[in-house]
């Protein structure tokens, strides 16, 4: 395993030049970064000690450059469920009993570059994108997807239908973070780089970007993200789908209102009571 730090150089070198210059080493480096990935060595984002997440650029660079040097090719040929044709840099990631994932057949993929920890389980049918990140034990239910360079943390429920958006670029933008034991309840969208700290739960249907206000309840604040900060969900809280009035004549008139998250509670004995039903399916 190379050296993160001369994987760098090496990263960062490479990706300033031009595709028609690439020389051969180009496809190995690519080949070092994924495997560094799929390994924990390296992520594609990390939090500081200010307990700010944010992204790892050159790690980004270095996925961009597979693509660049990848060429499309028919991939899974042997096997007509899991026929398709992608670039030769990114075939689905083959995993063994030694990594400890349980993968339920049905349809899923994980694909090269991402890390899946020991204790993982994937529902038929996910997906977890290259550059992400699971940690150990979190559920990956049916029809869920881990976008390109999310971070998962341990613990987690990502419940069927729950969309974690990714990002490649721009490389200095950081990806949707879930932190450790968050539930996430089916069809949410977390997006944008949104940031759910660790314990939180998300009722079915909450949609997070980086426009979207929520209402605290609790603290009675308006939790926003900006330009330059993503939206970020404090540790513990409970948001459920909620409501606003729309104002204007017009939208009064026809008593219309947009969907708007709302935190009712912070996280309590009896929520933690009705989340850990799921730990009998480990």
């Amino acid at each position: 395993m190379p050296d993160p730090t001369m994987l760098e150089r090496r990263v960062e070198a490479l990706f300033a030049l031009a595709a028609d210059a690439l020389p051969p080493e180009a496809e190995q480096v690519v080949h070092d970064l994924l495997t560094a990935l799929e390994t924990g060595a390296v992520r594609a984002a990390r939090r500081g000690d200010d307990g700010v997440w944010r992204a790892v650029p050159w790690v980004k660079r270095g996925i961009l450059l597979g693509f660049r040097v990848g060429r499309l090719v028919e991939l899974g040929a042997d096997d007509s469920a899991f026929h398709f044709f992608d670039k030769h840099t990114y075939p689905t990631r083959r995993l063994t009993v030694a990594d400890q994932v349980r993968i339920v057949p049905g349809g899923s993929t994980i694909r090269r570059g991402a890390y899946v920890a020991p204790g993982v389980v994937c529902m038929p049918p996910m997906y977890v994108n290259v550059g992400s990140w699971v940690g150990a034990g979190t559920m990956i239910d049916s029809h869920a997807l881990v976008g390109s360079c999310a971070q998962v943390g341990a613990r987690v429920h990502l419940s069927a239908a729950a969309q974690i958006g990714g990002v490649l670029e721009p490389v200095n933008a950081s990806p949707v973070i879930i932190e450790d034991d968050v539930t996430v309840g089916g069809n949410c969208g977390v997006y944008e780089g949104t940031v759910v700290r660790s314990s939180a739960v998300l009722a079915a249907g909450v949609v997070l970007t980086r426009g979207t206000p929520v209402f605290d309840l609790v603290r009675e604040t308006v939790y926003r993200g900006s330009a330059i900060a993503p939206l970020e969900i404090p540790s513990g809280a409970v948001v459920v789908p909620g409501a606003r009035a729309v104002k204007g004549g017009f939208a009064a008139a026809e008593g219309l209102s947009l969907q708007t998250p709302v935190i009712v509670k912070y996280r309590d004995e009896k929520t933690d009571l009705a989340t850990a039903l799921e730990e009998w399916l480990r």
